[in-house]
């Protein structure tokens, strides 16, 4: 498995109760870039429209190496995702109140490119000092056990 970008401050600003891999309908030269890294997921959140899954605000840059056919890199792009995951995912988004979160887009072992969402709810001010202030004990015990050996 070959990360290509991450979301990382998705999980700063969100609580992750559950994840999800979808596959994204790429159209011609958008592969080749996404190989060379040039995606930018920083504001991407997914939806669903019409029965099927739209990912937003994902960014792809270009193909650097064609002058042809240069797509609009902030359109929405259609996820591959099963009708019964599409329902459940329905009924969690409209009654608890969740979204939907890219985490990280990368390519599986034979090639495709996969996406990870995250279902979560936005965090408070208080909760991310929360997590902040944990992150800081575990690694304060982390150091400790290391200078123990």
């Amino acid at each position: 498995m070959k990360i290509v970008v991450q979301n990382k401050k998705a999980r700063h600003d969100y609580a992750i109760v559950e994840t999800l891999e979808a596959g994204i309908a790429l159209r011609g030269t958008e592969v080749k870039s996404l190989r060379e890294g040039r995606a930018n997921l920083r504001d991407s959140y997914a939806i669903i429209q019409g029965g099927e899954v739209l990912l937003r605000g994902l960014h792809i840059s270009p193909y650097s190496h064609t002058s042809d056919r240069n797509l609009d890199p902030l359109r929405d792009r259609r996820l591959l995702v099963n009708r019964a995951e599409i329902r459940k995912l329905v009924g969690k988004v409209n009654e608890k109140g969740m979204t939907l979160i890219a985490l990280k887009i990368y390519f599986n072992d034979r090639g495709i490119a996969k996406v990870e969402l995250g279902l979560g709810k936005g965090k408070k001010s208080h909760d991310k000092r929360d997590a902040i202030a944990e992150r800081e004990v575990r690694r304060e015990m982390d150091r400790a056990m290391k200078r123990a050996r």
